[in-house]
């Protein structure tokens, strides 16, 4: 009886060229502050306050909030009010309402941050 062998060839990684080595140069690192370090810039500024007043200042006016009350009443009318919950609501209604936030906010917010990060920077 014969045995037929199969000879197997794997791609050996080591071709692959490595990964980058993690950043070590503070100089770097302080040119691009993770999120967490802008949150707390904007936190401890006073900023993100200020943001988010900008932004329900926005969603009033283009209707986006009226929009997103409209879907909440209709979701209990069809649910009924004694079977929805505010998780429910959200689970539901977070996603249409994240999608439909005008472009035009989501720059103008962007570009807010942008100019504080840059008055800011060291």
């Amino acid at each position: 009886m014969s045995h037929s062998h199969k000879l197997v060839i794997k791609r050996s990684s080591m071709s692959r060229p490595p990964p980058p080595p993690p950043t070590t140069n503070k100089d770097q690192q302080h040119q691009n502050p993770s999120l967490q370090e802008i949150n707390i810039k904007l936190i401890q500024s006073g900023e993100k306050e200020r943001l988010k007043e900008l932004l329900r200042e926005r969603l009033l006016e283009c209707g986006w909030i009226d929009e997103m009350k409209a879907l909440c009443r209709a979701f209990t009318r069809k649910k009924g009010r004694n079977n929805v919950t505010v998780d429910d609501l959200v689970h539901v209604i977070s996603p249409k309402g994240r999608a439909s936030v005008p472009n035009s906010v989501k720059a103008e917010l962007l570009q807010r941050i942008r100019a504080f990060l840059a008055s800011t920077a060291d």
